[in-house]
């Protein structure tokens, strides 16, 4: 039976430039960054707490950079994330709440879209 869910490829159009991105912006470690081939590269960037990660993959003629939206960050303190991360340049909208929780929208240099939430009850 499938237990979890390990790795989301995420397309890009530049894996270094990604990489700073996910680890120096989002703090993601960088989990492997290994040569997979002629002129391609194995990048997998995660939260440092594990679970599921992402692979940098630019080899996708399906996955063009920047058409993968809609993927969900768990925080435990959206106002301090929000703050951290404007403060390093990120264009993020503003913190909006509902019943279930609080969130934030973000794209990566590429255009992929984040959502960053703080479930409710989480404070």
């Amino acid at each position: 039976m499938i237990d979890r869910i390990a790795i989301v490829s995420l397309p890009v159009s530049d894996q270094a430039a990604s990489k700073r991105f996910y680890t120096e912006v989002l703090g993601f470690a960088v989990l492997r960054d290994n040569p997979m081939g002629p002129d391609q590269r194995w990048v997998q960037v995660g939260p440092a707490g594990g679970g599921a990660s992402f692979t940098l993959v630019t080899w996708f003629d399906s996955m063009p950079a920047g058409s993968v939206s809609g993927i969900v960050l768990e925080t435990a303190d959206i106002a301090a994330d929000v703050a951290r991360l404007k403060g390093l340049g990120l264009t993020i909208s503003d913190v909006d709440s509902q019943p279930w929780g609080t969130f934030a929208t973000f794209e990566d240099p590429d255009g992929n879209g984040f959502v960053l939430q703080q479930s409710a009850g989480q404070a």
